[in-house]
């Protein structure tokens, strides 16, 4: 299989949940590990980061204390995590949870030199619990996550089929960018991925493909290196 040989796939928590808004539509995970799955046999070493949207978001918490707030998103994503790594067990694909401070048995603590033996192994690590400080997005923990693996890309699979310059919800005028820069990206304060996430991955060079979850076979093709979506390109 052509194509990238370590990656960090972030799966958008809303798009999880599908048309029920909230929860576990289990046909749509089912068919994500059923693609991971497809990943691990053709030896591409795979870890994940699930946002905790499906469950919870800090920043629509009202007038909640934010570190409050953000604490409770990170345990939304450790449920996430737990969920679809079973779904990974009861589809023959061994899987670990990795968090940035200890829940007893339930996870293990985050380690740079295990999530790579374990990859290497043939097992999906799921990294939760974002950053394990408040302020950060799962894209940022994501990021991060992926810049300390030195993964070849991080692919972004979300509710929506790109980055546009505009909401297409809102615009029905919007463009679709096919290809697009960090230092663009940042510079029209387009709102695809957090800022501090495009940063970092400026910082080390690592790039980004923004696509759609729904798409057919979406992430295989992606990590097969298919254009589909948008890439995120890191200027020289």
């Amino acid at each position: 299989m052509n194509g990238y040989r370590r990656v960090l796939i972030k799966l958008s928590g809303e798009a999880l949940a599908g048309t029920l808004q909230r929860g576990f539509d289990h046909l749509i995970i089912t068919d994500v590990v059923k693609q991971l799955k497809i990943l691990v046999e053709n030896k591409v070493e795979v870890s994940v980061v699930i946002g905790g949207g499906n469950f919870w978001r800090g920043r629509t918490s009202g007038s909640m204390d934010r570190t409050k707030a953000d604490q409770i998103g990170m345990l939304a994503t450790v449920m996430n995590a737990i969920y679809v790594a079973d779904v990974c067990r009861a589809e023959g694909i061994p899987s670990v949870v990795q968090t940035p401070f200890q829940i007893g048995s339930m996870t293990e603590l985050f380690s740079k030199d295990a999530a790579l033996a374990h990859m290497q192994a043939g097992k999906i690590v799921f990294f939760a619990g974002g950053t394990g400080h408040p302020f950060f997005s799962t894209d940022t923990g994501a990021a991060l996550r992926g810049c300390e693996i030195e993964a070849d890309a991080l692919l972004f699979a979300k509710n929506i089929d790109g980055v546009y310059d505009s909401d297409p919800k809102q615009n029905p005028e919007a463009k679709k960018y096919t290809q697009i820069s960090c230092q663009e990206l940042l510079r029209q304060n387009l709102k695809a991925i957090d800022a501090a996430a495009a940063t970092l991955c400026i910082e080390q060079k690592l790039p980004i493909v923004v696509f759609d979850l729904g798409a057919t076979d979406g992430i295989v093709r992606v990590a097969k290196g298919e254009h589909i979506g948008t890439t995120i390109s890191i200027e020289e």
